[in-house]
């Protein structure tokens, strides 16, 4: 009698566990669908090329840092000393026909200077005091440069520091640059392609860098008027290039397999 009624509990007992068992299995997630287009991978049939473009262009803008310097027994005399020098030369470039607003002051120095020291042991002796006054220059006609640094000089200013020349809309030329820099990436993909002996496909993707014209100092480049010419006598002045590039890389797709 014992038998019989244990072996509907085994039974019992055995299928509890089965279907315990299959409600602990685990639930996968769906994997997310990849974003649409076509994303460039290692395993892509591409051609990948860069270009550079150059375009060389005559400046239409240009800059002249002047700069007045004054020394004096004290700072304060050395001060309004250079103010009133500065003053003048100043107003001598509003009369020549350059606005206010186009002259603006790029750095003002005021420090001691001292005599040489004849021996090492002995304490240096004060000179005086030296101050330096730079302004900026912005010149629209590139023609009257030379005419320009010799009122400046003519009105007091002592140091020309550098003439720089630039473009007033770099932006024009920065895209004749990129449609160069394409045109020759293409090419370089046309010709890899053709050796290749592929049948090239379309652009996969592109990226530039454009590298605006960079101003250089010009000091070494013009002569400064002798004191004591002849006051027909201009200061010669010769515009350089302004160079603007671009480069780009292509990634081109190679058609059929």
């Amino acid at each position: 009698m014992s038998v019989v009624r244990t072996a509907p509990l085994l039974v019992l007992l055995m299928s509890g566990a089965l279907s315990f068992g299959a409600q602990a299995q685990p639930r996968v997630a769906p994997r997310p669908a990849p974003p649409p287009g076509p994303a460039v991978s290692p395993l892509d049939r591409t051609i990948r090329v860069e270009g550079m473009g150059e375009v060389k262009v005559a400046p239409d803008e240009a800059f002249i840092d002047l700069a007045l310097e004054t020394l004096a027994p004290t700072a304060k005399a050395a001060a309004e000393e250079n103010a009133r020098k500065m003053d003048k030369v100043i107003a001598a470039l509003v009369q020549a026909g350059i606005p206010r607003k186009e002259i603006e002051t790029r750095n003002y120095s005021v420090f001691p200077e001292y005599q040489p020291q004849p021996r090492p042991e002995e304490a240096p002796k004060l000179r005086g005091y030296r101050v330096s006054n730079q302004v900026e220059v912005h010149v629209r006609e590139l023609s009257r440069v030379g005419t320009l640094l010799d009122t400046a000089l003519g009105a007091g200013a002592n140091r020309v520091d550098s003439v720089r020349f630039g473009l007033s809309k770099p932006e024009v030329v920065q895209g004749d640059a990129l449609r160069n820099a394409v045109e020759r990436a293409r090419q370089s993909a046309q010709v890899l392609a053709t050796a290749l002996g592929v049948k090239l496909g379309p652009v996969l993707d592109a990226s530039t860098v454009s590298e605006p014209p960079r101003p250089l100092p010009m000091a070494a480049r013009f002569e400064m008027a002798r004191a004591g010419s002849a006051a027909d006598v201009t200061t010669p002045i010769q515009p350089e290039e302004q160079t603007v590039t671009a480069r780009v890389t292509l990634i081109f797709a190679i058609e059929g397999r």
